[in-house]
């Protein structure tokens, strides 16, 4: 073999190796919700954790990739993420006109509905709830804090929306009565159900939404990499034992 020909395969053979340690060594951050369960929060040990951790964590190992999860506030997410301060967001997202605008989202993995969770010994209806200038509390930045604004309170509902950094904290006031009733996905409802005396009192009018994850617009790598991975996901017998495990 000639020199140039052996000098030429040596340096394809390191372009091919380093190429291959790139991708294996390659770390995603994930940005999530801390206190969003039972799709993401951070655990009592300051561990991140949920559905979507997860999730993501089996699509990681399957797809060669490593992830790391990133607790910050919700309301500044999409920002994080078009800045490059995380690559990723799988925290139960809904997809919404809007956010598709701003990210590119994979297919769905989840569909959820909005409901009020009021206390447990609560008579009120939701129109009752959602009068005579009572407070409503809901998790700030989100899909039903927008939805209640614009189609509620701006055409006429009486009631005050009070905002906050989570759907468990709002549930904290609605059981030592500061709130009446708090919005949000039925799924955290659910979860809030089974860990304080309170229940989900229906719907307010808002339409289902659907869940995914988000990149920005750019990386089509990472997108039809994660859509590669939910689909074997959802596909594999450890999608039930999540949803068992989890109880979304």
């Amino acid at each position: 073999m000639g020199k140039k020909i052996l000098s030429f395969v040596i340096v394809l053979m390191a372009v091919v190796l380093v190429t291959t340690v790139s991708a294996k060594d390659k770390v995603y951050i994930n940005g999530i919700d801390a206190n969003f369960p039972p799709f993401a929060y951070v655990d009592k040990n300051g561990v991140p954790d949920g559905f979507d951790v997860k999730s993501v964590d089996w699509i990681a190992e399957k797809m060669g990739f490593k992830v790391t999860h990133k607790p910050m506030d919700w309301d500044g997410i999409i920002p994080s993420l078009k800045t490059r301060k995380i690559d990723l967001i799988a925290s139960g997202m809904s997809v919404t006109d809007k956010r598709k605008q701003e990210v590119n989202f994979t297919i769905p993995y989840w569909v959820i509905s909005q409901v009020l969770v009021v206390p447990k010994d609560s008579t009120l209806t939701v129109d009752q709830v959602l009068s005579k200038g009572n407070k409503v509390g809901v998790q700030r930045g989100t899909t039903e804090a927008k939805w209640m604004k614009e189609n509620l309170i701006q055409k006429g509902k009486n009631f005050n929306l009070r905002e906050y950094d989570s759907a468990p904290l709002a549930v904290e006031d609605v059981v030592n009565g500061r709130i009446v009733a708090a919005a949000m996905d039925d799924a955290p409802a659910k979860d809030a159900m089974r860990k304080k005396p309170v229940k989900i009192l229906g719907t307010f009018g808002m339409h289902e939404e659907n869940f995914a994850y988000a990149v920005r617009k750019e990386d089509a790598e990472l997108l039809k990499m994660l859509n590669e991975g939910l689909e074997k996901l959802m596909a594999d017998p450890y999608w039930e034992e999540l949803k068992a495990t989890y109880k979304p």
